[in-house]
């Protein structure tokens, strides 16, 4: 006989009503309703909830300032949610405000602490009262004799992965999971409380949609885009667009896959910019063999009279070792700092042995692996991750022999098309990439506005980096100084011992 899964029980402290604390103290302050995103975090944890297919209770606690409207009250219809009362002055008055502008019965209460002066002024309560004094008789049950464990601090000082641990841990214990809406997506200043949302999804199991998107703050603004956007055809829906909006995303940006798949019509709203990849097309390896020239072919010459074999590798810890030898060669390559000195052999191990949906080519000389592709399989196209050998070895045309393996998979498995990055940003990449046959392809990049705030970055152009929107004379010039100022900085951390 299966036993019931414990519910998780949430405790919902609501005691500002908007994203904003400024708009929120006003609120509070005067009564005045400022915009129209009224209790906007405590509705995307209501949905969030709802579409949980955990065993959730949620107890909301309102103050008489966070009265839940008809859009809230709609979404806790479901019996997963029950309304409760934050105290803040008068006990009673409360309640009866509460349980007549809901229609709800209430059981439980919480008590709204103030430590701050500041506090005690906006929720006007004597300024050597912290707290509100529960009366004797008081009809509700305190819900502060649960014990709690409270997300939104721990995310101020831990990884959401490790608050997640721990709040799992909690839960096993019977505990409650403590937050308060307003920390949802942000972090406070002198509140110590942190961003909680990937928390909160990762225990709720929802949103798995967006786990492949990768979100980025650029000047004002977030910006998201999905993670497989060269793999795979992206378009985005009526409905990602609105969700990303309840979960405080003010962009949306993709690309138009040209080589296999136009954009279905895409709206006027949407902005546009240009830009480009480095691919190549597949259809037999001889036909590419025949296409590149002269010199890169007696460069894959050489790399088979030295020694060199290719061939696919299992990903495994020797691989994984063989990748980390080779990272942390040396601290510079191509005449810029690598990001990949230093890392340590237990990530690098983790890395290969979770790689998805990829595969890695691997060039051996007397069973030493000394370079290497990481290639990640697409729906029509293969994408060159990662491609990397030993400088030791530079004269052996490792490379060439790696790209043109990687070309023979390619051709066998009939992916079509073989991509390498994009064009213009290091000159003798660039060559490397055109001596091997791939060429500059032009794609759109779309970005779809969906904030106010977004739409007002997109109107301005606020949504492109500066390296976006330099023109490519000067970008070329400036090419030398930004590798010139990351060896600095590599030497500097090398002497630090960092």
């Amino acid at each position: 006989m299966q036993t019931e899964e414990k519910p998780m029980k949430i405790r919902i402290d609501v005691d500002y009503p908007y994203p904003s604390r400024l708009r929120s103290f006003a609120y509070t302050l005067l009564g005045v309703k400022l915009g129209a995103d009224y209790l906007k975090n405590c509705k995307t944890i209501a949905k969030m909830i709802n579409e949980s297919p955990k065993n959730v209770q949620a107890y909301w606690f309102f103050t008489t300032k966070t009265i839940p409207d008809k859009q809230l009250l709609s979404l806790m219809a479901n019996p997963k949610h029950e309304i409760a009362l934050h105290v803040v002055n008068h006990p009673r008055k409360e309640l009866a405000t509460l349980e007549s502008a809901t229609g709800k019965k209430v059981s439980y209460y919480t008590i709204h602490g103030t430590a701050r002066l500041f506090g005690r002024i906006l929720w006007r309560r004597k300024l050597n009262q912290t707290r509100a004094l529960i009366p004797e008789g008081f009809p509700l049950k305190s819900f502060h004799d649960y014990p709690t464990i409270a997300i939104d601090m721990l995310c101020c000082s831990h990884t959401p992965v490790r608050v997640t641990e721990m709040a799992q841990e909690a839960l096993a214990k019977n505990q409650v999971i403590e937050i308060h809406p307003d920390w949802l997506f942000k972090r406070g200043k002198l509140n110590p409380r942190g961003p909680y949302y990937p928390v909160l999804q990762r225990l709720l199991d929802v949103d798995h949609e967006l786990d492949i998107l990768e979100i980025q703050k650029r000047k004002f603004v977030k910006i998201a885009r999905n993670q497989k956007e060269y793999e795979q055809n992206v378009f985005p829906s009526t409905q990602l667009l609105k969700k990303l909006g309840e979960r405080d995303v003010d962009i949306f940006t993709f690309i138009e896959r040209r080589w296999c798949c136009n954009t279905p019509s895409p709206p006027s709203a949407w902005s546009k910019t240009e830009d480009n990849i480095a691919l190549l097309k597949v259809t037999t390896y001889k036909g590419w063999w025949e296409n590149i020239g002269k010199k890169t072919r007696n460069m894959i010459r050489k790399a088979e009279k030295s020694g060199v074999k290719t061939e696919i590798a299992e990903p495994n810890e020797k691989l994984a070792e063989g990748i980390w030898r080779i990272y942390n060669e040396t601290p510079i390559r191509q005449e810029r700092a690598f990001p990949h000195y230093g890392a340590t052999l237990q990530n690098v191990q983790n890395a290969v042995l979770s790689a998805q949906n990829c595969i890695f080519i691997g060039a051996f000389l007397q069973d030493e692996l000394i370079g290497f592709i990481q290639l990640v399989r697409g729906d029509k196209i293969g994408i060159i991750s990662q491609i990397l050998s030993l400088q030791k070895h530079f004269d052996k045309a490792v490379n060439n022999a790696l790209v043109a393996k990687a070309v023979e998979v390619c051709a066998e498995e009939q992916t079509g098309w073989i991509m390498y990055g994009r064009m213009g940003n290091h000159p003798s990449l660039d060559r490397f990439k055109e001596n091997n046959g791939f060429t500059r392809f032009p794609l759109t990049r779309y970005y779809v506005p969906i904030t106010r705030k977004g739409r007002i970055a997109v109107k301005l152009g606020l949504h492109r980096e500066v390296k976006e929107v330099l023109p490519e004379p000067i970008k070329n010039r400036l090419f030398p100084v930004y590798s010139w100022g990351s060896r600095i900085q590599v030497r500097i951390r090398l002497r630090s011992g960092l």
